[in-house]
């Protein structure tokens, strides 16, 4: 007993010991923090803080409701967010994501149940969709009030009961009430500042590829029933209700007989995955024609051209221009497919559509053991020479096709759409005179050079919607897909601001002093310097100098 009774009174010693010194330092640290905390306009923040942040917790909490729209019951949830917008969950297709507001909370709505019979009464009769239009406004607006004013009581009773409680207060209890109202107007106010109707007309969906089109419709008539923003929401209500009502087949898409659906592709690069996309998004989009921006194979040679034979099975019009890694060889073999339409400074009407294409001046396969030294400058000096070539012979088409956008930019002015590639990151902007320079990003992943950075280069494909009366651009879709392939894929809506704008004619440039087949007459494209030459240096029996190494994607 000694033995124990000894080292337990050390240590209750040593306890006792420890008591007192925690008691002591925080005796000293009341002292130095009471002066702190007294302050009045730092008591008022500290009430004001906590209304606050009751009054969001508590507008979170009670931000639930599920309310019936159309054939189906939706949950509407409050969600915390930094940057507002709509997400329409629609397990197990996918989501639609619209940026309809800015401000700390989004909106999420969930279909949770669906009634078969009126989902059926509503796929086959027409006119049911129309009265549709008017009842699920009202629907929406029902559920939305509710949900909002269940939200705000219990945020105000949060926000009072946590004042409070920590306050021991009736008047601070009140001033953390008055802070939480002053925040909700604050969000009522942002949401009503940054409300966009227009995001209905432009989703991004994410989920199965097969049902991307009947989620998101067609571009043609969602744009020509923007101003009826009701009928948009009927019509993806009765797009989700077809999904849903179909249990072994997904319904079949009827696109807007009025526009014309481009498949625009690029930089496949090799890769056999890419034409098990094309074909897919082909079927569930129905789309009128494939339009390749180049850089199809890897080295371009012989071995390679038997991958241009899946073309044939696309049964749809191929477009293509060379790339920078495609041969002459690979060309042909392009050529030999019976659907497949190459173009080398050469105008198609294809579905439609006037289309001008010019395959890349150069042939760089291999970086490791051929330099590449043409830049910029070059090719839009290349670029100018067929654009002015195709403004003199009077041709306006209706879609330009290049490989390398620098070349494309030299077609300002000449057409409405300029399409390209090679750089593997899509892109798009308008350019001054009017004309839409659209870089597709790579849809075979960059080949088996997508795998060389941490994460894999995505597959990327647009379709286009094209009207048939003015064969302009009306909007596109952006497919982008991961690494699981065709069973993953996000899609967002994109609309033309003004597709039938004026493209005015850019100046013409001063005429170049070189000879018409070139820029750098004595040399090979792929021998251009990276810079223009000087006149010395452009002088017969002048030497170039050694060209400074510029690097591209591929």
């Amino acid at each position: 007993m000694p033995q124990v009774r000894a080292p337990l009174t050390k240590a209750l010693t040593k306890l006792r010991a420890l008591g007192a010194a925690t008691a002591d330092r925080a005796r000293r640290f009341g002292s130095h923090a009471t002066p702190f905390l007294t302050h009045r306009w730092t008591r008022l923040a500290l009430v004001v803080a906590i209304g606050l942040a009751g009054g969001y917790v508590g507008l979170l909490g009670g931000g639930r409701y599920v309310t019936p729209v159309g054939p189906t019951d939706v949950q509407l949830t409050l969600q915390p967010s930094l940057h507002g917008g709509t997400t329409l969950k629609l397990p197990p297709l996918g989501s639609l994501q619209l940026d309809t507001h800015e401000g700390p909370v989004s909106l999420e709505a969930r279909i949770t149940d669906l009634r078969p019979e009126q989902a059926k009464k509503l796929i086959e009769d027409d006119t049911e969709l129309d009265r549709l239009t008017d009842r699920i406004a009202g629907q929406i607006r029902h559920g939305l009030v509710e949900l909002l004013v269940r939200a705000v009581l219990i945020a105000l009773a949060a926000s009072f009961a946590a004042s409070l409680v920590l306050f021991r207060s009736w008047r601070r209890a009140l001033l953390g009430l008055s802070s939480a109202a002053a925040g909700l107007v604050a969000v009522t106010l942002l949401t009503w500042a940054t409300f966009n109707p227009q995001s209905i007309a432009e989703p991004r969906y994410t989920g199965v590829l097969a049902n991307a089109p009947q989620i998101v419709g067609d571009a043609r008539s969602i744009v020509e029933r923007f101003s009826a923003y009701r009928a948009q929401l009927a019509r993806l209500v009765g797009n989700v209700s077809e999904l849903y009502a179909t249990t072994s087949t997904l319904p079949t898409y009827e696109p807007d007989p009025s526009t014309i659906r481009v498949l625009a592709v690029s930089d496949i690069h090799l890769n056999p995955a890419a034409w098990n996309v094309i074909k897919s998004v082909s079927t569930q989009f129905k789309v009128d024609l494939v339009i390749d921006s180049g850089d199809l194979m890897d080295h371009g040679s012989k071995a390679e051209d038997k991958f241009a034979d899946s073309i044939s099975d696309l049964k749809i019009p191929y477009v293509y221009i060379r790339g920078n890694h495609d041969s002459k060889e690979t060309q042909k073999a392009v050529e030999r497919q019976k659907n497949a339409i190459v173009l080398d400074d050469d105008t198609r009407e294809v579905e439609g559509l006037r289309i001008y294409g010019v395959g890349d001046p150069r042939f760089t396969p291999d970086k490791s053991t051929r330099d590449d030294f043409v830049g910029a400058d070059q090719l839009r000096a290349e670029g100018l020479r067929y654009a002015d070539r195709l403004r003199a012979s009077g041709t306006t088409p209706d879609v330009v096709v290049t490989h390398d956008p620098a070349e494309g930019e030299a077609f300002a002015g000449v057409t409405p759409l300029v399409l390209a590639g090679h750089t593997h990151t899509r892109s798009t902007k308008l350019l001054p005179t009017g004309t839409r320079l659209f870089v597709q990003g790579s849809t075979g992943g960059a080949g088996l050079r997508g795998l060389e950075h941490e994460q894999p280069t995505p597959i990327e494909l647009s379709v286009l919607y094209f009207s048939r009366a003015t064969h302009r651009l009306q909007g596109w879709d952006d497919l982008r897909l991961g690494g699981l392939g065709l069973t993953s894929a996000q899609i967002e809506r994109h609309l033309e601001p003004a597709p039938d704008r004026t493209v005015t004619p850019r100046p013409p440039a001063p005429s170049p002093p070189a000879s018409p087949t070139s820029p750098f007459p004595s040399e090979f494209p792929s021998d251009w310097p990276s810079r223009s030459p000087s006149p010395t240096e452009s002088a017969p029996g002048a030497r170039l100098p050694s060209p400074t190494r510029t690097t591209e994607p591929g």
